[in-house]
């Protein structure tokens, strides 16, 4: 997969920049060689490689598509994490079709994110993991990364949410899901979320459930949770 900014419908179409060289010089595509575009906004295309020079091939179109957003979108609220697990998380959440990533600043978070250069270099990390991740999987699209939020600002979204909470009478093979909307899925961090955290969302709410007997780490947590929605949504088709 590459990206493009646009697809065309049909003609040619010019890969350069970071893309064109990947695809040039690292993949070293040839003419002849049939390749797949996207724009990450749900257009993506087969297009037939037709000259390659340095940093840049030119592919003609063969077929083009567009795929619709789920019906129902999941998003992944995604507490802060030290070091590179939640850029893990982020990409494992990413291949397993997550829409949108919102990084939570969670009360026991130990990255806080604060204003400034080193919470923009943390974010711009969290969406360039998400971009090459979407990459991988050859997704249409590329889930969103919005800015950090707080439990407050979680709790005011407004959509239905779930909590992954270990301890949770309800599981979440057997808890009712909505067919369409957005549903949040609330993912703490290695502390686990508070009491005063986990009042604010149930009074917006937010229902606790628990995904098996074994505690997972914030890094897989998403991960596991979107593969069983995945198999008990239309999501999967």
């Amino acid at each position: 997969m590459f990206w493009v900014d646009d697809v065309p419908a049909g003609g040619e179409v010019v890969l350069d920049g970071p893309e064109g060289r990947h695809a040039a010089d690292v993949r070293r595509v040839r003419a002849g060689e049939v390749v797949l575009l996207g724009d990450g906004a749900g257009t993506r295309a087969r297009a037939e490689v037709v000259d390659v020079a340095k940093g840049r091939v030119t592919a003609t179109v063969l077929e083009r598509r567009h795929d619709e957003e789920p019906a129902l979108r999941v998003v992944l609220a995604q507490a802060l994490v030290k070091g590179d697990r939640g850029e893990l998380a982020v990409e494992t959440a990413t291949e397993a079709g997550v829409d949108a990533v919102l990084p939570w600043r969670a009360e026991r978070s130990v990255a806080r994110w604060d204003e400034g250069p080193r919470g923009e270099k943390a974010i711009a990390r969290w969406r360039a993991t998400a971009r090459e991740a979407a990459k991988q999987a050859r997704r249409a699209r590329v889930p969103e990364v919005a800015a950090p939020v707080t439990t407050r600002e979680l709790a005011d979204r407004g959509a239905a949410m779930l909590v992954l909470e270990a301890t949770a009478a309800e599981t979440l093979a057997g808890v009712a899901l909505p067919d369409g909307g957005e549903l949040v899925l609330v993912v703490g961090p290695e502390g686990g979320v508070t009491d005063d955290e986990r009042a604010v969302l149930a009074d917006a709410g937010a229902r606790e459930v628990r995904m098996g007997p074994d505690v997972l780490r914030t890094s897989t947590a998403a991960v596991v949770a979107l593969g069983a929605l995945g198999a008990r949504t239309a999501r999967w088709g």
